[in-house]
C-alpha cells in the first residue's frame, strides 16, 4: 500500500524583513526556487508522471537571475496576514526508513578503508591523518553518495547494489570533507572540531596543512583508479569551489542583496558543491542521461545548501558543548552568516558592522543581541526548509525506491537536527 509522505509549512513572519526574503525568492525563480540555474521546459518534458516537472538543464553553476513570476505568490508566501501551507505528497511502495541505518551496510567499512588509503610508514603523519577518521563522524556526505547510488541504479534498472566506483566516490567525499575542515581550521584558527582539540591544536599549523594535502592527495589517487575522466573532473571541480568558497568568505558586499547573493554563492562553494558534485558523479557511472545528471546535481545542492543554513542557525541557538565548537564562532571570525543579514534588515546598525567584520570593540556580542531580537532565525529555518523542498521535488523525478524516500525523509532530518 502506498505510504504518503506529507510536508508542511506555515510561515508566520515579521513582515519587517520580507524584502530580503522577497530578493531571495526573486534571485531563485518560480519552479527552481533554489536551482543555481536558469530554467526553461525542454521539449520532450512531457506532463505524465514519469516528466513531472522535469526541466532541462543549464549550465549548473550559474548564478540564478531574476524571475518575475514570483510576484502573484509573493503576499501569499511572505506576509504575516496570510499564512502559507506548502505540502507535497510522495506516493512509493515501500514504507519510509532511517537514512542512516538503510546505508549502513555499505558505510560499516568506511573509515577503515579510508585509512588503507593514507597508508603511511611515518607514524606521526598517520596519525594526524587517521585523526578525524576515527569512526565517530556523521558521514553524512559518504551516507548521501551511497542513498543516491542505489536510487539511481534502481532508476536505471539494476539492482540496487553500489558498483564498486560509486563506493570510491562515497569514501573520496569524505576525504575531501576532512582535509577541507583541516584546512579550514588551519584558517580560522580553531581549537575544538567535533568537541576534540583540532590537529593544528595538538600538532601545529604546519603539520596541519601537511596533512590536509596528503589527505587531498591520497583522495585524487583514489579517484584516478575509478577510471572515468568525467568523474575526475567534476569532483575535481569541489576542489576549485572550495578554494574560490574560502576566497569569497574574506569579502563582503556593499549593496545588501548582492551581500546576500554572495553568501548564498559561498555557500554552495565551500558546502554545497561537494555533495551536489559527489551525487552527479555516482549518476554518472551508472547512466547517461544528462537529465539524470541534473537531477542528482540538483538534490545535492539543495540539501547541501540547507544543511549550512541550518548550521549557522545553530551557531546561534545551539550551546557550544552541544555543538562541539564554540557558539558565535561565526561572528568571532568576522562572518555575516544568514540569520545576521535578515537581522540586518530590522537593525541597520549591523550594516556597519558587517562592513568591519565585526572587528570593533562590543560588536560580537552588540550582533548576538540583534540577531536575539530579530526574526533572522526563523526567516533563515524557513530559507532552508525551501531549498529542502525543491531538493525533494527534484530526488521524486526517480524512480520510487526505499532509497529514494530515504533520501526524502533526510531532509526533515537536515532541518531538524540540533548539532
Amino acid at each position: 500500500m502506498a505510504v504518503p509522505w506529507r510536508q508542511c509549512r506555515r510561515l508566520s513572519a515579521n513582515h519587517t524583513s520580507t524584502s530580503l526574503l522577497e530578493t531571495v525568492c526573486h534571485l531563485s525563480g518560480r519552479t527552481a526556487f533554489l536551482s543555481s540555474a536558469s530554467w526553461r521546459r525542454g521539449p520532450g518534458s512531457g506532463s505524465g508522471p514519469g516528466h513531472r516537472g522535469l526541466l532541462s538543464a543549464q549550465p549548473s553553476h550559474v548564478t540564478p537571475t531574476y524571475n518575475s513570476s514570483l510576484t502573484r505568490h509573493k503576499f501569499r508566501l511572505l506576509f504575516p496576514t496570510l499564512q502559507s501551507c506548502c505540502c507535497r505528497r510522495i506516493h512509493s511502495d515501500v514504507k519510509l526508513k532511517d537514512p542512516f541505518a538503510l546505508a549502513q551496510k555499505d558505510l560499516n567499512h568506511l573509515y577503515d578503508d579510508i585509512k588503507k588509503e593514507l597508508f603511511v610508514s611515518k607514524a606521526e603523519l598517520k596519525s594526524l591523518c587517521d585523526y578525524y577518521f576515527d569512526g565517530k563522524g556523521k558521514a553524512f556526505r559518504p551516507m548521501i553518495v551511497v542513498l543516491m547510488s542505489r536510487a539511481l541504479n534502481i532508476h536505471s534498472n539494476r539492482d540496487g547494489d553500489l558498483l564498486p566506483g560509486q563506493r570510491s566516490i562515497a569514501m573520496i567525499s569524505e576525504m575531501i570533507h576532512t582535509a577541507s575542515l583541516v584546512h579550514d581550521d588551519v584558517i580560522d584558527g580553531s581549537d575544538k572540531r567535533r568537541g576534540k582539540s583540532t590537529i593544528n591544536e595538538v600538532w601545529g599549523e604546519r603539520k596541519a596543512i601537511l596533512a590536509g594535502d596528503f589527505i587531498l592527495s591520497a583522495a585524487s589517487m583514489a579517484l584516478a583508479r575509478i577510471g572515468n575522466t568525467t568523474v575526475v573532473s567534476v569532483l575535481s571541480q569541489v576542489i576549485e569551489d572550495l578554494v574560490r568558497g574560502e576566497f569569497m568568505q574574506l569579502g563582503s558586499k556593499e549593496n545588501e542583496n548582492e551581500r546576500f547573493k554572495h553568501y548564498l554563492e559561498k555557500t554552495f562553494k565551500k558546502t554545497a558543491s561537494l555533495i551536489a558534485n559527489s551525487c552527479k558523479a555516482v549518476s554518472i557511472l551508472v547512466s547517461s542521461d544528462p537529465e539524470v545528471h541534473e537531477i542528482a546535481f540538483q538534490y545535492g545542492r539543495n540539501v547541501g545548501i540547507a544543511f549550512q543554513l541550518v548550521d549557522d542557525v545553530l551557531d546561534f541557538t545551539s550551546c557550544a558543548n552541544h555543538l562541539g565548537k564554540p557558539s558565535a564562532a561565526d561572528l568571532r571570525l568576522g562572518l555575516a552568516t544568514g540569520p545576521v543579514l535578515f537581522a540586518c534588515q530590522q537593525f541597520p546598525e549591523l550594516h556597519a558592522m558587517i562592513m568591519r567584520r565585526f572587528s570593533s570593540k562590543g560588536d560580537v556580542d552588540r550582533a548576538w543581541q540583534y540577531v536575539q531580537q530579530s526574526d533572522g532565525v526563523e526567516q533563515t529555518t524557513y530559507l532552508a526548509r525551501r531549498y529542502c523542498q525543491e531538493a525533494i521535488r527534484q530526488i521524486s523525478l526517480l524512480r520510487p525506491s526505499a532509497e529514494r524516500d530515504a533520501l526524502i525523509r533526510l531532509t526533515e532530518m537536515v532541518l531538524s537536527r540540533d548539532k
